[in-house]
């Protein structure tokens, strides 16, 4: 069994737990109040920025070309699927400076500084592994949400269905599985797993309480 896989199998319940959250079990059947969907598209426009430094990080930390390149890699990533939160807030009249402005929630603050912290005290696999549940975790909900697309393509959360079963959302998530597996053979003698597969279920907790943060900001707006 590979390194991403034996993580993904020691935080099987956080795992699932995080991947059919109701959140995204609402998203799916369309039902998800549109409040929801767009406090938590702004919280993870701000979430993006912060993974953008994470990237950042991570090429910074890198000791070859390869490792520097990967990191570049999810830097520009990031970027880039921002872009995807101002085109969905701009159907709300809401402008990336409003975007920026806005106060970052307390689990986007929990969640990336954690991350950060992460690979400032660790190396480069601990950093990668704490970025990963993002990454393949979205991949992941991307490709089993995609048949609610099919079926429906006037699906009320199309692009955002689209962006994340694309098959550059796919490769991204493969690569960065690839990169754990390769810097696990570097950097992780067997005595140092659980300490790594405690830091792939914290920051899988976090989505957990990332998508909870978006279904209770919806609820306070419209109540």
């Amino acid at each position: 069994m590979t390194l991403f896989n034996r993580l993904k199998t020691a935080a099987g319940t956080e795992w699932s737990t995080y991947t059919g959250h109701s959140f995204l079990q609402q998203l799916e059947a369309g039902t998800l109040p549109k409040a929801a969907f767009r406090n938590y598209l702004i919280q993870d426009y701000l979430f993006l920025i912060q993974f953008a430094r994470a990237y950042a990080l991570a090429a910074y930390k890198g000791r070859t070309l390869a490792d520097i390149t990967q990191g570049l890699r999810g830097l520009n990533a990031s970027v880039e699927e921002t872009e995807l939160h101002v085109r969905l807030c701009a159907e709300w009249g809401i402008s990336r400076e409003q975007m920026e402005a806005t106060p970052e929630h307390p689990a986007t603050v929990a969640y990336t500084r954690y991350v950060l912290d992460t690979g400032m005290r660790g190396d480069l696999l601990d950093l990668h592994v704490a970025l990963s549940p993002c990454v393949v975790g979205y991949a992941e909900i991307g490709a089993r949400l995609k048949p609610a697309l099919q079926a429906n393509p006037d699906h009320p959360y199309a692009e955002w269905i689209a962006e994340y079963s694309s098959e550059q959302s796919q490769q991204l998530a493969a690569d960065a599985i690839a990169e754990i597996d390769a810097l696990g053979e570097r950097f992780l003698p067997e005595s140092r797993f659980r300490e790594v597969a405690e830091t792939f279920a914290t920051a899988t907790r976090m989505e957990s309480a990332f998508w909870q943060m978006g279904l209770d900001l919806g609820a306070a707006e419209q109540g």
